[in-house]
């Protein structure tokens, strides 16, 4: 199974951009969040449509043999479910546990709220941050906070990179 490269945090703290630049610098495989296709235009969605785009963004992720690198994955999507609606699914919680990424790279809250359709919780990014690193350390996961502005989570991001 090719290197696993997540990914993850709260709305709004360069998971996107990263994981972009991560792709294109070290010419790695994107796996690009689901979600965005599937709410964009769609209005109010349920704990069911939550599930449909877990299953998706699973399937996506792990159908790779190669370095990938995720956009997101099941993690996003367990505290997503567990804020939005109270619970986590049970189809959740199995994508939690049965994923395998090799290196987490956790962004920071540190970055201007950037305004976006599907956004929901603009104040309350260092709770879920909180969350994150959490979850993150409960599972014993490899991972890495990125901080600071965007040149300084490259400097991170290629000094890891280079163990890799």
């Amino acid at each position: 199974m090719g290197l696993k490269i997540a990914f993850t945090g709260p709305e709004s703290t360069g998971k996107t951009t990263l994981s972009k630049w991560v792709s294109k610098a070290y010419n790695i495989d994107l796996v690009k969040e689901y979600a965005r296709d599937y709410l964009n235009g769609y209005g109010p969605y349920s704990q069911m449509d939550l599930d449909k785009i877990a299953q998706e963004q699973f399937n996506r992720n792990e159908v790779s043999k190669k370095p990938t690198i995720l956009d997101t994955e099941m993690l996003v999507m367990r505290i997503w479910c567990e804020e939005k609606f109270g619970a986590c699914t049970e189809l959740i919680e199995s994508l939690f546990v049965q994923q395998h990424i090799d290196i987490y790279f956790l962004c920071k809250p540190d970055f201007k709220w950037q305004e976006d359709p599907l956004r929901e919780s603009p104040n309350d990014r260092e709770r879920l941050f909180d969350l994150y690193v959490f979850y993150l350390e409960k599972m014993e996961a490899p991972f890495h906070i990125l901080e600071g502005d965007l040149l300084h989570r490259k400097d991170i991001i290629a000094a890891i990179m280079k163990t890799c």
